[in-house]
């Protein structure tokens, strides 16, 4: 009888063996390690990704699914700041619907409450033209707005206490704004106090790859990604969520094309400090001017902060930076406040001119009637040290959020471009979406990663999120046009929806996430 041949060590088979890509070496080696069984397993510890996990760890149908979070960032330093003046030059516009999606998922109650604000209307103007149109919820609606101007008159009315206190400043609220890490912390805290989330920080992904054929009677994950970490840890989810950012490696993995364009733009950010402080309860404005160079936007924080996002070409971002707090406060200013020709000259000349002199002098002469510039505008006082940052802008837009036992939410789903501050608020409607699929899938006794399951989260939001994003994008070009008949077409169009209010009423409820 024949002896069965022995395998017998090649130091050189070894070598070419050790020099084979991660992946296919791993594919190759027989071991008895077995992947831990997951039902989702999300990638990215962003305000999407946690969001999602929150609001499936607050549902009772959801609430014992076996969830895992990676993270190749520390998500343990993720704190909100306790220096009252010092503010996160990276803050979001959370609106109305968002705020309820994270109220009930148990997370905005864990928010530092006196680190967010709440703005009550929004300035919007043509630089070029002068045409402005102004958003106020509570101007004619039940005369609220006459009500709370003729209130200020009355000595000692407590009317804005009284509105607060009987529920009355929701309404009027526009959007909220949050630094990223105050909701970051509050999400993280949320997940702490439910348990039951099994949170892999500091952690890379090496690998996503499906599952090995089965043997004999075992659970058969051939199907399954099988996400791979260091140490050859082995994670198998029946969904994998990529809420990894727009160079999303689970995208990648599940061969989801991602189209799109850069703008050539970066949108600087940096916080401000204004001419005067603002009491908790007085209304706050946000301000935009949309400048031939890109918009900017200055957004209400507490007290006398404010935050900055300003979208100019590349290289005039780098001599933006480049310029030191005094003079950076002096070009936001006139990017304000001057006309467009001298605002011109100012960017022409970054660098090689007295920016807070040319701009003392030319702004006495420059009538706020001819700018568009609205009356309540503050100046800037001072530029917060270390706070003047950008970063690059662009669109992006996957051809589909799910396949066989994957969604992406957020960046990983969709890039858009900031000016009208609906990216995060897009991708907390992702979260919201996909946790309602994922509930309904369970409740019915479906395959949570199945498409049977997903379907609905694509349909809900792929349409949506493209409109939004058709709409920024087409904003962003009109507004780049400095003459011509777009210019009056396009003043045109925004003195007529100021001045038709139902109209007006549309276009903020799209903005504030009302269904």
């Amino acid at each position: 009888m024949a002896s069965s041949p022995l395998l017998v060590f090649s130091p050189k088979l070894f070598h070419r063996l050790l020099q084979l890509p991660p992946t296919l070496r791993r594919s190759l080696y027989s071991t008895t390690s077995k992947p831990e069984i997951y039902d989702v397993v999300c990638v990215g510890g962003g305000p999407a990704g946690l969001s999602l996990l929150s609001a499936l760890r607050s549902h009772p149908s959801t609430e014992r699914l076996k969830v895992a979070l990676i993270d190749s960032q520390d998500l343990t330093t993720s704190r909100a700041a306790s220096d009252t003046d010092v503010y996160s030059n990276r803050c979001s516009s959370l609106t109305p619907a968002s705020l309820r999606f994270l109220r009930d998922a148990g997370a905005w109650d864990k928010v530092e409450a006196g680190r967010v604000q709440d703005y009550h209307g929004m300035q919007v103007w043509d630089g070029v033209s002068g045409s402005r149109i102004s958003f106020d919820p509570l101007d004619g609606k039940n005369g609220a707005g006459l009500l709370d101007a003729l209130a200020e008159l009355v000595p000692g009315n407590r009317f804005r206490e009284s509105r607060r206190q009987y529920g009355m400043e929701d309404k009027g609220v526009v959007a909220t704004m949050c630094e990223n890490q105050n909701l970051t912390h509050a999400l993280l805290q949320r997940l702490k106090d439910t348990e039951g989330v099994k949170v892999l920080d500091k952690t890379k992904v090496e690998s996503i790859q499906l599952g090995p054929e089965p043997e004999d009677k075992a659970l058969d994950l051939s199907q399954w990604p099988i996400v791979t970490l260091p140490g050859e840890r082995q994670l198998a989810a029946r969904l994998l969520v990529g809420a990894d950012g727009a160079n999303s490696p689970v995208r990648n993995f599940a061969n989801i094309p991602s189209h799109g364009w850069d703008y050539n733009q970066h949108g600087v950010v940096a916080t401000l400090q204004l001419d005067h402080a603002f009491a908790e309860l007085d209304r706050r404005m946000a301000y935009q001017r949309f400048l031939p160079t890109g918009p900017i936007a200055l957004l209400p924080l507490p007290n006398n902060k404010a935050s900055l996002v300003w979208s100019v070409t590349t290289p005039l971002a780098a001599k933006l930076k480049a310029l030191s707090p005094p003079a950076f406060a002096s070009m936001v200013n006139a990017a304000f406040r001057l006309q467009i020709a001298d605002l011109t000259y100012f960017l022409e000349h970054v660098g090689t001119i007295d920016i807070a002199d040319e701009f003392s002098w030319r702004l006495p002469n420059t009538s706020p009637a001819s700018t568009g510039l609205p009356q309540s505008l503050p100046m800037v006082k001072a530029v917060q040290e270390g706070s003047t940052a950008s970063f690059p802008l662009r669109m992006r837009h996957a051809d589909t959020y799910t396949g066989h036992r994957i969604a992406l939410i957020g960046d990983a789903a969709h890039t858009i471009h900031p000016l009208a501050g609906q990216g995060l608020n897009l991708g907390l409607a992702d979260a919201q979406s996909l946790a309602s699929s994922i509930t309904y899938g369970v409740e019915h006794g479906m395959d949570i990663g199945s498409p049977w399951c997903l379907d609905e989260y694509v349909s809900d939001r792929w349409a949506k999120n493209n409109a939004v994003m058709g709409v920024c994008d087409k904003l962003q070009k009109l507004y780049s046009v400095q003459s011509g008949p777009v210019v009056w077409g396009r003043s045109l169009g925004l003195g007529l929806v100021d001045r038709l209010a139902p109209l007006k009423g549309m276009v903020m409820g799209a903005a504030g996430g009302v269904r």
